[in-house]
Protein backbone atom coordinates (compact mmCIF):
# COMPACT_ATOMS: atom_id res chain seq x y z
CA UNK A 1 0.00 0.00 0.00
CA UNK A 2 1.23 3.61 -0.90
CA UNK A 3 2.02 6.18 1.73
CA UNK A 4 0.43 9.46 0.49
CA UNK A 5 1.31 12.74 2.32
CA UNK A 6 -1.44 15.32 1.28
CA UNK A 7 -0.48 18.81 2.33
CA UNK A 8 -3.32 21.27 3.28
CA UNK A 9 -6.03 19.94 1.77
CA UNK A 10 -8.25 21.23 4.56
CA UNK A 11 -7.95 24.40 2.12
CA UNK A 12 -9.26 24.92 -0.67
CA UNK A 13 -12.46 23.15 1.11
CA UNK A 14 -12.85 20.91 -1.91
CA UNK A 15 -9.39 19.28 -1.33
CA UNK A 16 -11.04 17.10 0.49
CA UNK A 17 -12.23 14.98 -2.83
CA UNK A 18 -8.43 14.69 -3.83
CA UNK A 19 -8.00 12.51 -0.94
CA UNK A 20 -11.50 10.54 -1.42
CA UNK A 21 -9.94 9.67 -4.47
CA UNK A 22 -6.51 8.38 -3.10
CA UNK A 23 -9.00 6.71 -0.29
CA UNK A 24 -10.69 5.12 -2.61
CA UNK A 25 -7.45 3.23 -5.17
CA UNK A 26 -6.06 2.12 -1.98
CA UNK A 27 -3.44 4.61 -1.02
CA UNK A 28 -3.01 5.65 2.88
CA UNK A 29 -3.60 8.87 3.21
CA UNK A 30 -1.63 11.54 5.53
CA UNK A 31 -2.80 14.09 5.94
CA UNK A 32 -0.91 17.76 7.49
CA UNK A 33 -3.36 20.37 8.24
CA UNK A 34 -3.32 23.83 9.71
CA UNK A 35 -7.03 23.97 11.38
CA UNK A 36 -7.38 22.37 14.58
CA UNK A 37 -8.89 19.17 13.85
CA UNK A 38 -12.62 19.36 15.49
CA UNK A 39 -12.48 22.37 12.51
CA UNK A 40 -12.12 20.17 9.90
CA UNK A 41 -14.78 18.84 7.14
CA UNK A 42 -16.05 15.58 8.21
CA UNK A 43 -15.83 14.84 4.58
CA UNK A 44 -12.19 15.08 5.23
CA UNK A 45 -11.99 13.47 7.82
CA UNK A 46 -13.44 10.35 6.84
CA UNK A 47 -10.91 10.05 3.97
CA UNK A 48 -7.92 10.05 5.47
CA UNK A 49 -5.64 7.65 8.04
CA UNK A 50 -4.25 10.15 10.19
CA UNK A 51 -3.87 13.47 10.11
CA UNK A 52 -0.83 15.72 11.78
CA UNK A 53 -1.95 19.51 12.60
CA UNK A 54 0.72 21.79 12.72
CA UNK A 55 0.99 25.97 13.40
CA UNK A 56 1.93 27.18 10.14
CA UNK A 57 3.09 25.00 6.65
CA UNK A 58 6.02 27.92 6.59
CA UNK A 59 7.58 26.86 9.93
CA UNK A 60 9.68 24.31 8.03
CA UNK A 61 11.13 22.83 11.61
CA UNK A 62 6.97 21.92 12.41
CA UNK A 63 6.43 20.11 8.41
CA UNK A 64 9.95 17.90 9.12
CA UNK A 65 8.65 16.57 12.52
CA UNK A 66 5.26 16.02 10.68
CA UNK A 67 6.54 14.02 8.05
CA UNK A 68 9.16 12.39 9.94
CA UNK A 69 6.27 11.35 12.72
CA UNK A 70 4.50 9.56 9.30
CA UNK A 71 7.92 7.48 8.69
CA UNK A 72 8.50 6.36 11.50
CA UNK A 73 4.71 5.18 11.90
CA UNK A 74 4.03 4.28 8.09
CA UNK A 75 7.04 3.13 7.01
CA UNK A 76 9.01 4.97 3.62
CA UNK A 77 6.67 7.86 1.75
CA UNK A 78 5.86 7.20 -1.39
CA UNK A 79 4.13 10.56 -2.19
CA UNK A 80 3.79 13.91 -0.97
CA UNK A 81 1.83 16.58 -2.28
CA UNK A 82 -0.62 19.48 -2.10
CA UNK A 83 -1.95 20.03 -5.37
CA UNK A 84 -1.82 23.81 -4.12
CA UNK A 85 0.26 26.81 -5.36
CA UNK A 86 1.26 28.14 -2.01
CA UNK A 87 2.91 24.82 -1.46
CA UNK A 88 4.73 23.37 -4.58
CA UNK A 89 8.03 24.73 -3.21
CA UNK A 90 7.21 23.00 0.58
CA UNK A 91 6.14 19.76 -1.32
CA UNK A 92 9.39 20.18 -3.05
CA UNK A 93 12.08 20.79 -0.03
CA UNK A 94 9.85 17.39 1.55
CA UNK A 95 10.49 15.35 -1.16
CA UNK A 96 14.18 15.96 -0.88
CA UNK A 97 14.85 15.60 2.39
CA UNK A 98 12.75 12.28 2.82
CA UNK A 99 13.57 10.94 -0.49
CA UNK A 100 10.56 11.15 -2.15
CA UNK A 101 11.08 10.52 -6.12
CA UNK A 102 7.94 10.64 -7.28
CA UNK A 103 7.51 14.31 -7.78
CA UNK A 104 9.49 17.48 -8.86
CA UNK A 105 12.92 18.12 -6.70
CA UNK A 106 13.22 21.97 -5.05
CA UNK A 107 15.95 22.75 -7.98
CA UNK A 108 13.64 21.74 -10.69
CA UNK A 109 10.40 23.68 -9.12
CA UNK A 110 12.66 26.70 -8.42
CA UNK A 111 12.91 26.66 -12.50
CA UNK A 112 9.63 25.67 -13.67
CA UNK A 113 8.39 28.71 -11.35
CA UNK A 114 10.24 31.03 -13.24
CA UNK A 115 8.29 32.97 -15.89
CA UNK A 116 11.66 33.53 -17.93
CA UNK A 117 12.68 29.81 -17.10
CA UNK A 118 9.08 28.33 -18.64
CA UNK A 119 10.23 30.32 -22.14
CA UNK A 120 12.74 27.98 -23.11
CA UNK A 121 10.35 24.68 -22.37
CA UNK A 122 7.51 26.22 -24.75
CA UNK A 123 10.31 26.62 -27.38
CA UNK A 124 11.42 23.24 -27.35
CA UNK A 125 8.05 22.26 -26.94
CA UNK A 126 7.92 24.69 -30.48
CA UNK A 127 5.55 26.70 -29.34
CA UNK A 128 6.30 30.51 -29.26
CA UNK A 129 6.48 33.25 -26.96
CA UNK A 130 6.26 36.61 -25.84
CA UNK A 131 9.61 38.60 -25.83
CA UNK A 132 10.95 39.77 -22.42
CA UNK A 133 13.26 41.32 -20.50
CA UNK A 134 14.42 40.13 -16.80
CA UNK A 135 14.52 43.50 -14.83
CA UNK A 136 18.21 44.30 -13.50
CA UNK A 137 17.39 47.98 -13.67
CA UNK A 138 15.54 51.06 -14.82
CA UNK A 139 17.77 51.97 -17.25
CA UNK A 140 17.38 48.64 -19.23
CA UNK A 141 14.18 48.19 -18.62
CA UNK A 142 13.59 51.47 -20.64
CA UNK A 143 15.88 50.38 -23.03
CA UNK A 144 13.62 47.14 -23.83
CA UNK A 145 10.73 49.47 -23.97
CA UNK A 146 11.75 51.51 -26.77
CA UNK A 147 13.50 48.27 -28.67
CA UNK A 148 10.00 46.75 -28.33
CA UNK A 149 7.14 49.19 -27.94
CA UNK A 150 4.54 49.82 -25.55
CA UNK A 151 1.82 48.80 -24.08
CA UNK A 152 4.10 46.12 -21.90
CA UNK A 153 3.33 43.74 -19.20
CA UNK A 154 4.98 44.44 -16.09
CA UNK A 155 4.43 41.31 -13.81
CA UNK A 156 6.59 38.73 -10.93
CA UNK A 157 8.76 36.68 -12.77
CA UNK A 158 7.93 33.99 -9.77
CA UNK A 159 4.18 34.26 -9.07
CA UNK A 160 0.39 33.33 -10.03
CA UNK A 161 -2.79 35.03 -10.19
CA UNK A 162 -2.75 39.16 -11.54
CA UNK A 163 -1.22 40.86 -8.14
CA UNK A 164 1.74 43.35 -8.70
CA UNK A 165 0.76 42.56 -12.59
CA UNK A 166 0.35 46.15 -14.76
CA UNK A 167 -0.50 47.37 -18.30
CA UNK A 168 2.53 49.97 -19.18
CA UNK A 169 1.99 52.40 -21.54
CA UNK A 170 4.54 55.05 -21.27
CA UNK A 171 8.17 55.11 -20.01
CA UNK A 172 6.30 57.27 -16.80
CA UNK A 173 4.30 54.22 -16.42
CA UNK A 174 7.19 51.98 -16.06
CA UNK A 175 9.31 54.04 -13.65
CA UNK A 176 5.73 54.14 -11.52
CA UNK A 177 5.57 50.71 -11.56
CA UNK A 178 9.01 49.78 -11.42
CA UNK A 179 9.39 51.65 -7.85
CA UNK A 180 6.48 49.72 -6.25
CA UNK A 181 7.47 46.62 -7.26
CA UNK A 182 11.28 46.50 -6.51
CA UNK A 183 10.96 43.40 -3.96
CA UNK A 184 10.33 41.36 -6.24
CA UNK A 185 12.18 39.64 -9.49
CA UNK A 186 10.13 41.00 -12.19
CA UNK A 187 9.65 40.74 -15.92
CA UNK A 188 8.86 42.95 -18.73
CA UNK A 189 7.11 41.29 -21.64
CA UNK A 190 5.58 42.54 -24.86
CA UNK A 191 1.79 43.10 -24.73
CA UNK A 192 -0.29 40.09 -26.77
CA UNK A 193 -3.83 40.41 -28.18
CA UNK A 194 -5.52 37.91 -28.23
CA UNK A 195 -8.04 35.73 -26.71
CA UNK A 196 -6.70 33.41 -23.59
CA UNK A 197 -7.55 29.87 -22.75
CA UNK A 198 -6.07 27.02 -20.97
CA UNK A 199 -5.02 23.57 -21.41
CA UNK A 200 -6.01 21.76 -18.18
CA UNK A 201 -5.42 18.07 -17.23
CA UNK A 202 -4.02 14.90 -15.93
CA UNK A 203 -0.92 13.12 -17.45
CA UNK A 204 0.56 9.75 -16.32
CA UNK A 205 4.02 8.45 -15.27
CA UNK A 206 5.01 8.69 -18.85
CA UNK A 207 3.48 12.07 -19.39
CA UNK A 208 0.65 10.93 -21.68
CA UNK A 209 -2.56 12.85 -20.87
CA UNK A 210 -5.55 11.14 -19.59
CA UNK A 211 -7.99 14.23 -19.15
CA UNK A 212 -7.93 17.28 -20.62
CA UNK A 213 -10.05 20.12 -20.29
CA UNK A 214 -9.63 23.88 -22.06
CA UNK A 215 -11.30 26.98 -20.39
CA UNK A 216 -11.84 30.16 -22.37
CA UNK A 217 -12.25 33.60 -20.48
CA UNK A 218 -14.77 36.36 -20.74
CA UNK A 219 -12.79 39.12 -20.04
CA UNK A 220 -9.43 38.83 -18.72
CA UNK A 221 -7.81 38.32 -15.07
CA UNK A 222 -5.77 41.05 -15.15
CA UNK A 223 -8.15 43.75 -15.56
CA UNK A 224 -10.50 42.30 -13.83
CA UNK A 225 -8.16 41.91 -10.84
CA UNK A 226 -6.59 45.82 -11.92
CA UNK A 227 -9.86 47.71 -12.91
CA UNK A 228 -12.39 45.47 -10.56
CA UNK A 229 -14.34 44.53 -14.14
CA UNK A 230 -17.00 41.56 -14.55
CA UNK A 231 -14.98 38.04 -15.05
CA UNK A 232 -16.15 34.91 -16.76
CA UNK A 233 -15.08 31.35 -17.97
CA UNK A 234 -16.09 28.64 -18.91
CA UNK A 235 -15.55 25.13 -20.14
CA UNK A 236 -14.99 24.35 -23.90
CA UNK A 237 -17.52 22.02 -25.77
CA UNK A 238 -14.62 19.58 -27.61
CA UNK A 239 -10.87 19.43 -27.53
CA UNK A 240 -9.22 20.44 -30.99
CA UNK A 241 -7.02 17.84 -32.15
CA UNK A 242 -4.77 21.46 -32.34
CA UNK A 243 -4.98 21.98 -28.97
CA UNK A 244 -4.03 18.02 -27.84
CA UNK A 245 -1.30 18.06 -29.62
CA UNK A 246 0.03 21.71 -28.05
CA UNK A 247 -1.43 20.33 -24.34
CA UNK A 248 0.80 17.21 -25.51
CA UNK A 249 3.91 18.72 -26.59
CA UNK A 250 3.69 21.44 -23.70
CA UNK A 251 3.46 18.36 -21.07
CA UNK A 252 6.59 16.26 -22.80
CA UNK A 253 8.35 19.28 -23.17
CA UNK A 254 8.34 20.05 -19.25
CA UNK A 255 8.79 16.45 -18.59
CA UNK A 256 5.82 16.44 -16.29
CA UNK A 257 4.99 13.08 -14.66
CA UNK A 258 1.63 11.79 -12.94
CA UNK A 259 0.33 15.62 -12.22
CA UNK A 260 -2.30 17.66 -12.34
CA UNK A 261 -1.49 20.79 -15.05
CA UNK A 262 -3.28 24.33 -15.80
CA UNK A 263 -1.40 25.87 -19.15
CA UNK A 264 -2.18 28.92 -20.08
CA UNK A 265 -2.22 30.31 -24.11
CA UNK A 266 -2.91 33.54 -26.13
CA UNK A 267 -4.22 33.10 -29.60
CA UNK A 268 -3.58 36.02 -31.77
CA UNK A 269 -6.39 37.88 -32.55
CA UNK A 270 -4.57 40.28 -34.99
CA UNK A 271 -1.12 39.51 -36.78
CA UNK A 272 2.11 40.28 -34.19
CA UNK A 273 5.47 41.05 -35.73
CA UNK A 274 8.21 38.61 -34.76
CA UNK A 275 5.22 36.38 -33.07
CA UNK A 276 3.02 35.19 -35.80
CA UNK A 277 -0.46 35.62 -37.81
CA UNK A 278 -4.00 36.10 -36.35
CA UNK A 279 -4.99 32.80 -34.96
CA UNK A 280 -0.90 31.61 -33.95
CA UNK A 281 -0.71 30.51 -29.98
CA UNK A 282 1.07 31.68 -27.60
CA UNK A 283 2.35 29.63 -24.65
CA UNK A 284 1.80 32.23 -21.61
CA UNK A 285 2.58 29.65 -18.76
CA UNK A 286 2.29 26.56 -17.16
CA UNK A 287 1.46 25.78 -13.51
CA UNK A 288 1.66 22.28 -12.31
CA UNK A 289 -1.53 21.90 -10.24
CA UNK A 290 -5.54 21.81 -10.61
CA UNK A 291 -6.69 25.67 -12.36
CA UNK A 292 -7.38 27.43 -9.10
CA UNK A 293 -11.31 28.53 -8.58
CA UNK A 294 -14.37 27.04 -9.36
CA UNK A 295 -12.50 25.38 -12.46
CA UNK A 296 -12.61 21.66 -11.45
CA UNK A 297 -15.72 21.78 -10.55
CA UNK A 298 -16.93 22.91 -14.23
CA UNK A 299 -14.97 20.76 -15.26
CA UNK A 300 -16.69 17.79 -13.30
CA UNK A 301 -20.55 19.74 -14.21
CA UNK A 302 -19.66 19.89 -18.35
CA UNK A 303 -17.83 16.08 -18.18
CA UNK A 304 -20.48 14.68 -15.47
CA UNK A 305 -16.82 13.02 -14.55
CA UNK A 306 -14.80 13.48 -11.25
CA UNK A 307 -11.53 14.97 -11.71
CA UNK A 308 -10.37 14.65 -8.12
CA UNK A 309 -11.12 10.81 -8.75
CA UNK A 310 -9.63 10.97 -12.21
CA UNK A 311 -6.26 12.22 -10.66
CA UNK A 312 -5.86 10.24 -8.01
CA UNK A 313 -6.54 7.26 -10.61
CA UNK A 314 -4.14 8.19 -12.93
CA UNK A 315 -1.02 8.23 -9.78
CA UNK A 316 -2.01 5.30 -7.97
CA UNK A 317 -2.95 2.92 -10.85
CA UNK A 318 -2.01 4.26 -14.23
CA UNK A 319 -5.40 3.12 -15.61
CA UNK A 320 -8.34 5.59 -17.25
CA UNK A 321 -8.62 7.41 -20.38
CA UNK A 322 -11.08 10.62 -20.17
CA UNK A 323 -9.91 11.78 -23.83
CA UNK A 324 -13.16 10.94 -25.58
CA UNK A 325 -15.50 11.81 -23.41
CA UNK A 326 -19.27 13.91 -23.81
CA UNK A 327 -19.31 16.98 -22.68
CA UNK A 328 -21.44 20.18 -22.38
CA UNK A 329 -20.45 23.64 -21.15
CA UNK A 330 -19.84 25.03 -17.86
CA UNK A 331 -18.98 28.47 -16.43
CA UNK A 332 -19.42 30.80 -14.20
CA UNK A 333 -20.21 34.77 -14.86
CA UNK A 334 -18.34 37.02 -11.54
CA UNK A 335 -19.68 40.09 -11.08
CA UNK A 336 -18.98 43.04 -8.61
CA UNK A 337 -20.59 45.17 -6.21
CA UNK A 338 -19.34 48.43 -7.46
CA UNK A 339 -21.20 47.46 -11.34
CA UNK A 340 -24.63 48.32 -11.60
CA UNK A 341 -26.01 45.72 -13.66
CA UNK A 342 -29.34 45.29 -15.61
CA UNK A 343 -30.07 41.99 -14.25
CA UNK A 344 -30.32 40.87 -10.41
CA UNK A 345 -28.78 37.65 -9.64
CA UNK A 346 -32.69 36.47 -8.39
CA UNK A 347 -33.65 37.79 -12.20
CA UNK A 348 -30.55 35.38 -13.71
CA UNK A 349 -31.65 32.59 -10.90
CA UNK A 350 -35.07 32.48 -12.58
CA UNK A 351 -34.10 33.36 -16.27
CA UNK A 352 -31.48 30.45 -16.08
CA UNK A 353 -32.95 27.86 -13.67
CA UNK A 354 -32.66 24.91 -15.71
CA UNK A 355 -29.18 25.70 -16.32
CA UNK A 356 -27.75 26.94 -12.70
CA UNK A 357 -25.20 24.99 -10.79
CA UNK A 358 -24.86 27.37 -8.09
CA UNK A 359 -24.74 31.14 -6.52
CA UNK A 360 -22.22 31.87 -4.61
CA UNK A 361 -21.30 35.20 -2.69
CA UNK A 362 -17.64 35.13 -2.41
CA UNK A 363 -15.05 36.35 0.86
CA UNK A 364 -12.81 39.09 0.01
CA UNK A 365 -9.75 36.67 -0.29
CA UNK A 366 -11.57 35.27 -3.94
CA UNK A 367 -13.63 38.34 -4.55
CA UNK A 368 -10.41 40.60 -5.85
CA UNK A 369 -10.08 37.60 -8.39
CA UNK A 370 -13.21 35.92 -9.11
CA UNK A 371 -16.17 39.22 -8.60
CA UNK A 372 -17.85 39.40 -5.27
CA UNK A 373 -21.25 36.99 -6.06
CA UNK A 374 -20.93 34.26 -8.93
CA UNK A 375 -23.48 32.43 -10.98
CA UNK A 376 -22.30 28.97 -12.32
CA UNK A 377 -24.35 26.89 -15.17
CA UNK A 378 -24.25 24.30 -17.38
CA UNK A 379 -25.35 24.80 -21.04
CA UNK A 380 -25.82 22.47 -23.83
CA UNK A 381 -25.37 25.16 -26.97
CA UNK A 382 -23.72 27.69 -27.78
CA UNK A 383 -26.14 30.13 -28.14
CA UNK A 384 -27.45 29.26 -24.73
CA UNK A 385 -24.18 30.24 -23.30
CA UNK A 386 -23.39 33.60 -24.87
CA UNK A 387 -27.06 34.75 -24.63
CA UNK A 388 -26.34 33.74 -20.36
CA UNK A 389 -22.68 35.84 -20.20
CA UNK A 390 -24.12 38.78 -22.61
CA UNK A 391 -27.32 38.77 -19.77
CA UNK A 392 -25.23 38.35 -16.93
CA UNK A 393 -22.67 41.09 -17.51
CA UNK A 394 -25.32 43.68 -19.21
CA UNK A 395 -25.60 46.71 -17.08
CA UNK A 396 -28.11 49.27 -16.34
CA UNK A 397 -27.81 52.48 -19.16
CA UNK A 398 -26.65 55.66 -17.41
CA UNK A 399 -29.53 57.86 -17.42
CA UNK A 400 -28.36 60.73 -19.44
CA UNK A 401 -28.47 57.91 -22.25
CA UNK A 402 -32.04 56.97 -21.44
Amino acid sequence: MMNFIMISPNYPDNYWMFCRGLKKYGATVLAIVDTAYDNLLPELKENIDECYVVNNFNNYDEMLRAVAYFTFKYGKIDWIESNNEAWLDLDARLRDDFNVKSGFSHQTIQEYQSKACMKKYYEKAGIPTARYYLVENEQKALEFAKKIGYPLVLKPDHGVGASFTYTVKTDEELKHYLSLTKQYQMILEEYIEGDVFTLDGVCDENGTIRYLNSLEYVGNCMDSVQYQQSIGAYTAFTISDEYRDIAQRTIHAFELKNRFFHCEFFRLSKEKKGLGKKGTVIGLEVNFRPPGGFAPDLMNYAGSLDVYDIWAQVLLTQQGDYMNITRESAGFAGRRNSISYKYSVEELEQKYKNELISVIYLPEAYAATMGDVTISCRFKTEQQRKQFYKQAFEEKRKEHQA
